[in-house]
């Protein structure tokens, strides 16, 4: 029996539900994403369109409680879905993990149930984009080094700072905006605040030019005597830091998620052009050195892809899940580079042309080694764990 018991807990299988999330962001986004995504690349263009359209199949906020617009899906399932968008294009994959996986994941963790009805509603049916104010232009990784700063004045809070690198930042509608009201107290004295576009005193940059993530929207945000109501304090005071470090912890997943994506894009991309460029006579896929390549970028994606879905099990079923998370999000951020470069090389001189692919998935992959934590980050987080 307890052989059994064991065995039941290590399942590769897919629930039928998450099979159909799966099948349905794999159908959306071969019939819709694919075929723009080099057009958007180049344009940088924002894909209003089809966010929109994810909005309406439930998908930006699937996995927060229908209570307030979501599907209540669990985290797995999210996964898989972010996987299938990043294979194609990772833009749009950033955009759907960031929206959900901060700005609303930290409405749905600290908010007030009125502030859920207001705010997390309109998130999670897409109505409204949401962007997260962490990184300043003088702190990345060492948020709590933070300058920006809310002060009580009365009935209201007045924000003053900066952040920079703030996805959904042109296009968002409400913000999750990270402050220090007690500067004394370091870490514990960070808080969180929800922020609406059009608040008098808060602006934001042009759109950043970036490597890659081209259609992603990124820039900064500035606040300069912004007063926002005192009923928009986001959870205990002093408790933004805090909340933070649970919402990249989640966060990590969904970035892994992404990087697995390219990971396979890169190996369906070169295995598909091995079979069909020729050269001496038969095609470059018949060559071991050009064999292997595609080789290594499967055994990554199977081993990416599992460390991720681990993770992400482990959050589902409430149970320790931080350590996980970084490995995951670690290997599975670092060999979609590798891969991508793989691609390059197999493609050759074409692999270097915006015609293809893959050059477009080295300049993605790049930034996931960075957002939600830099690799470096990632391996202090795992060292504490070993060496604690």
């Amino acid at each position: 029996m307890e052989a059994t018991l064991q065995h039941n807990r290590l399942s590769f299988d897919l629930t039928e539900d998450q099979e159909l999330i799966r099948e349905t962001a794999r159908d959306f986004t071969e019939q819709f994403v694919a075929p723009g995504v080099l057009d958007r690349d180049q344009s940088r263009e924002f894909p209003h369109q089809l966010v929109r359209q994810l909005g309406e199949m439930g998908l930006m906020g699937m996995v927060h409680a229908e209570e307030y617009g979501g599907a209540g899906a669990d985290t797995v399932s999210f996964a898989l879905v972010l996987e299938e968008i990043g294979r194609w294009d990772a833009s749009l994959a950033l955009t759907v993990a960031s929206h959900t996986s901060l700005c609303s994941a930290h409405i749905a963790l600290a908010g007030s149930h009125e502030q859920k009805l207001k705010y997390l509603t309109p998130l999670t049916r897409g109505e409204v984009l949401g962007g997260w104010g962490l990184t300043e232009p003088g702190s990345g990784s060492d948020a709590s080094g933070m300058k920006t700063t809310a002060v009580r004045d009365g009935d209201h809070w007045v924000l003053n700072g900066a952040k920079i690198f703030i996805t959904q930042g042109t296009v968002g509608g409400t913000f999750v905006v990270l402050a220090v009201t007690d500067r004394e107290a370091g870490a514990r004295g960070i808080s969180a605040f929800i922020v609406e576009k059009g608040t008098p005193g808060f602006s934001h940059g042009p759109k950043l030019h970036k490597l890659g993530m081209n259609s992603s929207d990124t820039s900064e945000l500035y606040f300069e005597d912004c007063r926002i109501p005192a009923e928009n304090l986001l959870g205990k005071l002093g408790h933004g830091f805090i909340d933070t470090m649970k919402i990249l912890d989640a966060g990590r997943i969904g970035i892994g998620a992404i990087a697995c994506g390219i990971i396979r894009g890169s190996m369906e991309e070169s295995l598909k052009y091995a079979s069909e460029r020729k050269q001496f006579g038969k095609p470059i896929g018949e060559f071991q050195a050009i064999r292997w390549k595609v080789v290594d970028m499967m055994v990554a994606y199977e081993a990416a892809r599992n460390m991720i879905l681990k993770a992400a099990w482990l959050k589902d079923q409430g149970r320790p899940y931080t350590i996980e998370a970084s490995m995951a999000k670690l290997f599975a951020s670092e060999q979609a580079t590798r891969a991508a470069l793989e691609a390059i090389q197999i493609h050759g001189g074409y692999g270097y042309t915006k015609e293809y692919h893959v050059e477009r998935f080295l300049r993605d992959a790049k930034l996931l080694e960075i957002g939600e934590g830099t690799s470096e980050i990632q391996r202090l987080v795992i060292g504490k764990h070993l060496f604690r």
